[in-house]
């Protein structure tokens, strides 16, 4: 077998760049053998780790899974087109994601599910219930995922092509057949994913999600430094961002400057994020009151307290640990290219160029990194490749497998059966995924999480409401998902609304509300007895359950439910302050940082008064 392409100006490796490269994928392939055994010895220990997990694994899993490869890119994406406060379209999410883990989070505990699919049947019952639960399932699992595993692999096939492929041919002759570069990237990288994810099930995508996470953060935290370097410091980088644009101090602005005469940043667009994305719409790894992979490590926590506790460290390292090294270099990307913020702005010469600005990211790599650190950030974007796309596939396979094959196909399955399903299921999602990629190669990823955003709109209520009013009912949630669907299709494609799709996404949200709430109240409630069961294993508390609560005096619901919200806006007022606080200390304006520490000092003391007031000193 012969590989022949040409080569130019790509990244070269050394002897050391291999050895790190070959020590991980070693480290990774052997993780993942030693949990095979246990993986198959039940669906639980599978996809949920026998409910096992400590806190510190199950969180840092959290966290992995979302730090996957486009994730870096798309923040480079969003600097450049909207300056550092275009990263409000995540950091708007650290609200809704502290109300799970001061509200939701011990209620998805008590549930006791294997998936968030099969929650639906335990809130609602009869025919629309199972019809909804099947039809989420597949539609999480082989539209919403392979989409997932399109865009993270789309954005590793860009690292790689910007770096150690830069210049080669778009096809190689193998055995005197022409084939695309891609598409032997995508299968090759798909590839070393499956094979220890297949076999190990949670225990071993949790525990090299774990390793996989400190080593990109180590690989990125290097690469801002030595990337900074190059600049010749950050006071220079600040100046240099500066005069590459006639308004380049927008760029550096926690807030946008609305005040500017042309704002990077429209304020109707800011107003979005902050007041309606966290708690309107639905996204993979964000979603309101908790969903997807996020519950399945919830469920996979030992307890209620190691569940707080994971989802706690989660939010924490997801806000305010990660954003700064990817920030930096994408501060470099646009100081060094400046042609960046027009492949960002401009979608007709970002189509001529055949690149966009997340490409940003992947050229300082190949440009400044030194011979140890090339290794090593492509080590780091395996990695956080890896640790997205394992989690991917046992997400996906669990809603196939748990929702769709035990549920409606082979109840009656034995343990070995249903691991070998599992094992089948997972290869089924990698390979949709592995399709899915190659059509998503080169799109803006910040553009497709905004689009998926726009997708989801309307239902994030229904997922925060269903726990605290006993009203809503399966037809809510059949509406509020076909709707959003619906809606976003009538506005995007139809009527073809000239408008961002964050604009687009409030109008899908508002139509999508009115039409559930519309159904909820002009179809039947749940038995007294379905809304019984439920009440009693989950132990909701509000004023919304008082109908319910009158017909079971015996069971002791939760107390303090306000304090609980109280305590989640703190806790977002920590993350929110930190953000800020640590640009601030980076470049030296010390009397702002200071401000923000002050800031999240008073924060955190709440949040410590509030977790005594309500009782949780032995939870946390």
């Amino acid at each position: 077998m012969s590989i022949k392409h040409e080569s130019v100006n790509f990244m070269e490796l050394n002897a050391l760049d291999w050895a790190i490269i070959i020590g991980y994928f070693a480290v990774t392939i052997a993780i993942g053998l030693i949990f095979s055994r246990r993986a198959g010895s039940s669906l639980s220990e599978y996809f949920v780790s026998g409910r096992s997990l400590p806190w510190w694994i199950a969180g840092t899993s959290m966290v992995a899974t979302t730090f996957a490869a486009d994730t870096p890119l798309a923040v480079t994406g969003l600097v450049a087109k909207d300056g550092l406060a275009g990263n409000w379209v995540w950091w708007s999410f650290a609200a809704g994601g502290m109300v799970t883990v001061f509200v939701y989070a011990k209620l998805w505990r008590r549930a006791e599910v294997m998936t968030d699919v099969e929650f639906l049947e335990l809130r609602y019952q009869g025919p629309p219930a199972a019809a909804l639960r099947g039809i989420r399932a597949v539609y999480l699992s082989l539209i919403i995922n392979p989409i997932i595993i399109g865009w993270v692999t789309g954005a590793m096939l860009t690292v790689l092509k910007e770096t150690v492929l830069h210049g080669t041919a778009d096809t190689w002759v193998i055995a005197g057949q022409s084939i695309s570069k891609d598409w032997m990237i995508i299968i090759a990288c798909l590839s070393v994913v499956g094979i220890y994810c297949t076999f190990s099930g949670m225990w071993g995508v949790a525990v090299t999600d774990f390793i996989q996470f400190f080593t990109a953060m180590t690989g990125c935290v290097l690469l801002a430094y030595f990337a900074v370097k190059s600049v010749g410091g950050l006071d220079t980088l600040h100046d240099k961002v500066a005069q590459n644009f006639g308004d380049g101090q927008q760029a550096f602005g926690f807030l946008p400057d609305f005040s500017a005469d042309k704002p990077w940043m429209p304020v109707e667009i800011f107003l979005i994020f902050l007041f309606v994305q966290w708690w309107a719409t639905w996204y993979p790894g964000a979603e309101p009151g908790g969903g997807g992979y996020v519950v399945q490590r919830m469920a996979s926590c030992k307890d209620e307290r190691h569940t707080i506790l994971a989802t706690l460290w989660y939010q924490l390292a997801h806000y305010c640990l990660r954003p700064w090294p990817w920030i930096l270099v994408a501060f470099v990307a646009l100081a060094q290219y400046p042609e960046l913020r027009q492949l960002a702005t401009d979608p007709d010469f970002a189509k001529a160029a055949g690149t966009n600005a997340d490409a940003g990211f992947a050229r300082v790599i190949r440009d400044f990194s030194p011979h140890g650190l090339r290794g090593l950030m492509l080590v780091t974007f395996f990695s956080a490749f890896m640790s997205t796309i394992s989690t991917q596939m046992n997400w996906g396979a669990s809603y196939l497998v748990r929702d769709v094959f035990q549920r409606f196909i082979a109840p009656q399955a034995t343990d070995r059966q249903l691991t070998t399903a599992s094992r089948i299921m997972s290869v089924l999602v990698l390979v949709v995924g592995g399709i899915v990629s190659k059509r998503m190669v080169g799109m803006d990823i910040g553009d497709i999480w905004k689009m998926l955003l726009a997708l989801g709109a309307g239902t994030g209520a229904v997922f925060m409401l269903r726990w605290f009013w006993w009203r809503i009912n399966a037809w809510t949630e059949i509406v509020a998902m076909l709707g959003s669907l619906g809606f976003f299709w009538l506005f995007k494609y139809q009527l073809k609304l000239e408008a961002r799709d964050e604009i687009i996404g409030v109008y899908v949200a508002v139509a999508t509300i009115v039409t559930w709430l519309v159904v909820t109240f002009v179809t039947p409630p749940e038995r007294p007895e379905i809304l019984s069961s439920f009440y009693r294993k989950v132990r909701p508390a509000g004023p919304g359950w008082k109908h319910i609560a009158a017909l079971n005096p015996d069971v002791t619901p939760d107390r303090h439910l306000g304090l609980s919200f109280l305590t989640a806006l703190f806790a977002a007022g920590i993350v929110y302050c930190t953000i800020p606080g640590i640009g601030f200390l980076l470049f030296s304006e010390f009397g702002k940082a200071a401000g923000c520490a002050a800031g999240a000092i008073v924060c955190g003391g709440v949040v410590m008064s509030l977790i005594r007031k309500v009782g949780w000193e032995n939870t946390l």
